[in-house]
């Protein structure tokens, strides 16, 4: 062989070398990215850990805090509000009820012909109805003036099936899904805002008394006869249908909670018994907070960035306003550690909550062998065009971590609440049902979460109290409880239906 022959060669060789050396650094650099990026969701998934032994915790701490709430104002992170709810529905109600559904951007107005014992709902129609921007931001009186047109509107067209007794004046439960403090059944004042609505002269004001006001303005002739949320109208839509109904849960957007509790447990009440000697209290248990909360660096910058930092922190935690956003946040702090997405973090993936929880729910529930739905997620919200499998995988991982998390912490806060009503143990021979009546677009919605909410419960409380417990989903509870609490609270009550 020449020696240009021996030369080429040995370049050649050389080459070869150099390339499979480059080949080698580039999958050991590879690996070692991913070796980081496993180690990020590994220590996420440990901080977010929920052993039933820390769920305990939560739910004794969550106990404790209601006793608190009960003694005293101000005593507990749980505002444990009296609701003027002392005669939920029994199912004897008769006649025709509406309800006015206001908790967001939208509203739903209602009408039920309930047909007294063992008629139940004879009857129900509904319309949904979307509220103008400029009127979130405008005065109480048009704000109100347009709710009250709207339900005049409604009530015009009633038809033969919802008949109103001669000589009766319609009644409506009213249900409102801001901060209000009650001093009656029928009487609220605003307290504040929340949800984009921002209309100062109504702050302060008795919300009942606006739209009281509103409604003479219409010509229609209605009494407001309960104001409620939507918590404890589910309550009370579930003890419509299910005397055994004893809490309600809602799990959608925000989170909350409302129980019934007996009269001598208020001290609140100061001497002033409820009629039927029970209560329902509205816990506004997603400000719920303890030390046996696993938070993480997430969690924190999450709520030092919020809107009301310190605040609402159970709800940062399981509700579906912030579980997308923290799987946003963690995905971030992988794309800009070991480049999941290329040099650069996307720039969507830096914009705060526009990963939003249905679409870590399509992700988390993806089955298809490529994830397909992941790949669209990515191009369709971040603008992530490609995507390997091995981040995809690391994604579904994420939200499951996520999920699971929340829907374990929502289970604790249950069984607190079972614990303070002395349900979380079954005594000899009895053989007394106890339901939770379920709400909101994350329970319905996300069957990952609530199917793990589900098994954490009995996991919680043992194969043999967990028979005994039931959690029964109450579908549109708000808008119908609001309409069965008009009725079991009706200045017609005790007058003969005949």
């Amino acid at each position: 062989m020449g020696k240009v022959a021996v030369g080429a060669a040995v370049i050649c060789a050389a080459t070869v070398c150099a390339a499979a050396a480059l080949v080698v650094r580039h999958r050991m650099r590879s690996s070692a990215k991913w070796a980081r990026a496993m180690a990020i969701i590994k220590d996420f998934e440990e901080r977010c850990g929920t052993p039933l032994a820390r769920l305990k915790q939560v739910a004794d701490a969550m106990t404790v805090e209601m006793h608190a709430g009960l003694a005293s104002e101000g005593g507990s992170k749980l505002k444990m509000l009296i609701s003027y709810v002392d005669n939920l529905p029994t199912g004897n109600e008769k006649g025709l009820f509406y309800a006015l559904d206001l908790g967001g951007t939208n509203f739903r107005v209602l009408r039920v012909q309930l047909g007294g014992k063992d008629g139940g709902i004879a009857h129900q129609e509904f319309a949904e109805v979307s509220i103008p921007q400029d009127l979130m931001v405008g005065t109480s009186d048009a704000l109100f003036d347009y709710i009250a047109a709207e339900l005049s509107k409604f009530v015009a067209q009633e038809g033969q099936d919802f008949q109103l007794p001669p000589g009766r004046q319609r009644e409506l439960g009213f249900t409102f899904s801001f901060p209000v403090m009650q001093s009656s059944i029928d009487s609220g004042t605003l307290i504040k805002w929340t949800k984009g609505f921002s209309i100062d002269d109504a702050v302060g004001q008795d919300v009942v008394a606006e739209l009281t006001r509103a409604l003479e303005r219409q010509g229609l002739d209605m009494r407001v006869s309960a104001l409620v949320n939507d918590t404890v109208g589910t309550l009370a839509g579930g003890r419509y249908s299910n005397k055994d109904v004893v809490a309600a849960v809602i799990l959608g957007t925000g989170t909350n909670a409302a129980y019934v509790e007996c009269a001598h447990a208020i001290p609140k009440w100061h001497g002033l018994l409820p009629k039927s000697g029970e209560m329902v209290i509205n816990m506004e248990w997603g400000n719920f907070r303890s030390s046996h909360l696993p938070l993480t660096e997430y969690d924190h910058s999450l709520d030092a960035e919020s809107l009301n930092p310190g605040e609402q922190v159970f709800e940062k935690l399981i509700s579906g306003m912030y579980l997308g956003e923290v799987v946003r946040r963690v995905l971030c702090r992988v794309a800009e550690e070991v480049s999941l997405f290329g040099d650069t973090v996307p720039p969507k993936l830096r914009i705060p909550f526009i990963l939003r929880t249905p679409h870590m729910s399509a992700m988390h529930h993806d089955t298809s062998p490529d994830l397909k739905v992941v790949a669209e997620k990515l191009r369709d919200i971040l603008e992530i065009p490609n995507s390997s499998l091995k981040a995809r995988k690391l994604i579904v991982q994420l939200c499951d971590v996520v999920a699971t998390r929340g829907a374990r912490l929502a289970a604790a806060g249950i069984l607190g609440i079972l614990k303070k009503l002395g349900r979380e143990t079954t005594k000899e021979g009895e053989n007394q049902k106890t339901v939770i009546a379920l709400d909101g677009g994350l329970y319905e919605h996300y069957s990952a979460y609530s199917n793990c909410l589900e098994t954490t419960i009995a996991e919680l409380l043992g194969e043999k109290v967990s028979e005994s417990i039931v959690i029964e989903h109450s579908n549109d509870g708000s808008g119908i409880g609001a309409a069965l609490l008009a009725a079991s609270h009706s200045q017609y009550i005790g007058v003969d239906e005949s």
